[in-house]
């Protein structure tokens, strides 16, 4: 058995954790509270990608801020917005997953689970933050 996970893994993994984070921001409630609540415990990276986004949000938000033109976190779908922590999490901190699989699971995530426009908008804020977080 391998303890490298399977593409599908990871896919499964970000896709937890947005659920996580979507659930943190529904209830009010911190992403580690909210990980904490977990009856049984989330595998490894999707607790990495929640405690990644929480413990870098602030820096997260900035730079989504600074790239998103024409928005307001506090305009952008919940949904949105949260996969675009996800997405610049691993630019900025997982430098083991190439940009291209950032930027593809980010916007694969949200043409599933948020507006048909989403996709295009998620896909241009992340490509822009490559220069800013990416080494």
């Amino acid at each position: 058995m391998s303890l490298i996970p399977r593409p599908d893994e990871r896919s499964d993994a970000r896709e937890r954790a947005l659920y996580l984070l979507y659930e943190a921001e529904s209830k009010g409630l911190t992403p580690l509270d909210v990980l904490e609540l977990q009856v049984l415990a989330p595998d490894e990276l999707t607790q990495t990608l929640v405690r990644g986004v929480a413990e870098h949000r602030e820096r997260l938000d900035a730079a989504i801020d600074s790239r998103a033109t024409g928005w307001t976190l506090e305009r952008m779908p919940v949904i949105d917005l949260n996969v675009l922590r996800i997405g610049a999490f691993e630019l900025a901190e997982r430098s083991d997953v190439p940009v291209a699989v950032v930027l593809d699971e980010a916007v694969n995530l949200v043409k599933q689970f948020s507006t048909d426009d989403s996709g295009r908008f998620v896909n241009g804020v992340l490509a822009a933050l490559v220069a800013d977080l990416r080494e």
